[in-house]
Formats: structure tokens, sequence, C-alpha cells
């Protein structure tokens, strides 16, 4: 089992960056691939960017491919989103999940394969 805490949301202008830090608990974090997700209110859960357990395979949305780089450190059980370039319409709360059982150079991009979810943190851009 893996315990997720995410950081490094805010308020930031439009074109700005901001950098989301995921922390996680436990030994086993190398054996998950790790996401990033987003939700809007009422609104379902929308993929951003995903790691495998390695680092050497990402994945992003099309809506920030180029503005986004997601990253891991295994040996500190972080791994990271950095946003550049942010619009108004990236305002929305981001989670972090891991999913378990992914192998080591692959990962989803659906939510519902991923076991372990953080709390979410707010990023408003203003325009």
């Amino acid at each position: 089992q893996v315990q997720l805490v995410e950081s490094g949301g805010g308020l930031v202008q439009a074109g700005g960056s901001l950098r989301l830090s995921c922390a996680a608990s436990g030994r086993t974090f190398g054996s998950f691939a790790m996401g990033w997700f987003r939700q809007a209110p009422g609104k379902e859960r929308e993929f951003v960017a995903a790691i495998s357990r390695s680092g050497g395979s990402t994945y992003y949305a099309d809506s920030v491919k180029g503005r986004f780089t997601i990253s891991r450190h295994n040996a500190k059980n972080m791994v990271y989103l950095q946003m550049n370039s942010l619009k108004p319409e990236d305002t929305v709360v981001y989670y972090c999940a891991a999913q378990a059982g992914s192998s080591l150079n692959r990962a989803s991009t659906s939510a519902y394969d991923y076991d372990y979810w953080g709390q979410g943190t707010q990023v408003t851009v203003s325009s």
C-alpha cells in the first residue's frame, strides 16, 4: 500500500509556471507507475501525465503536451509535474495517483487503472 500527498499548487498568472510534487510513503514506490490527473467540479477525472516505474516512458494528454513535464525520483519516493505556460483552463484540482502491477516501462492513461490517490492540490491560473 502507498499513501500519496500532493503539494505545490497555488495561484499563478497565465503564462507562469508551477511545480507540483507528490510524496509517497512506503518502501515500494518503485513498483508503481505514477500519474497526474485533474478534475473540475461536476466533470470526470481527466488524464494529464503518467510515468512508468523506470521513468523511461512518459505519457501526456494532448492539452498539456509541450507545456507539462512529469518526472520521478525513486530514491526519494517523489513524483513531480512541472507546469509551464499555464493557461486559465488549467485551473482545476490536480491529483497524484499510483498504479500497481504495471510493467517496468509502461503506465496507464486511464484513471480506472490507478489504485491509490492523493487528496489533490488546487491550481488556479488567472488571466
